[in-house]
């Protein structure tokens, strides 16, 4: 195996900012911003639940990329109520569905990453990520070039997908 260097990751995973996201409180984290506003189609949220929302994600790594976040400000499995878990897999469950008959997904990635060491961007809050793929959508140009092609229009997506939830 050869190895691929990305040093413009190494400022990011260096820094003090990921300890401060790491640690973010709820009154300066986004996704809690997003929970209190009412402005559901503003922010992409395509389905408010009982204990969790599913909304777009506004820096997709595909088309269709889907975030269940937990209104629970927390950032351990453990520190989410048991009926609060079960509802996020419910909804992690229907979200795939709707992923693989309305955007003929071929495959999905469903993840969430615990921890800045482990690639979440927003540590402090709890979420899942619901990513639909495809056959031959990755490629070599986000390594090589830092750049990520989205050839789609989130707002039309939203549209897309909204009346499935």
């Amino acid at each position: 195996m050869k190895d691929l260097y990305a040093p413009w990751r190494s400022p990011y995973s260096s820094s003090d900012e990921s300890h401060k996201k790491a640690t973010t409180p709820a009154w300066d984290c986004v996704f809690c911003d997003c929970i209190k506003q009412n402005e559901d189609a503003h922010n992409f949220i395509l389905k408010r639940y009982n204990h969790c929302i599913a909304i777009l994600n506004k820096y997709p790594y595909n088309a269709g990329h889907i975030l269940v976040i937990p209104h629970e400000h927390v950032k351990k499995l453990t520190e989410l109520p048991t009926h609060a878990r079960t509802e996020i897999m419910e909804v992690i469950t229907q979200a795939t569905a709707i992923v693989e008959r309305e955007l003929k997904a071929e495959g999905i990635n469903i993840g969430v990453n615990l921890g800045s060491a482990s690639g979440a961007g927003i540590p402090s809050h709890l979420h899942w990520h619901i990513l639909p793929r495809w056959n031959g959508d990755t490629n070599f140009l986000p390594t090589l070039a830092n750049t990520k092609v989205i050839s789609f229009d989130l707002k039309e997506m939203y549209n897309l997908l909204i009346s499935h939830f």
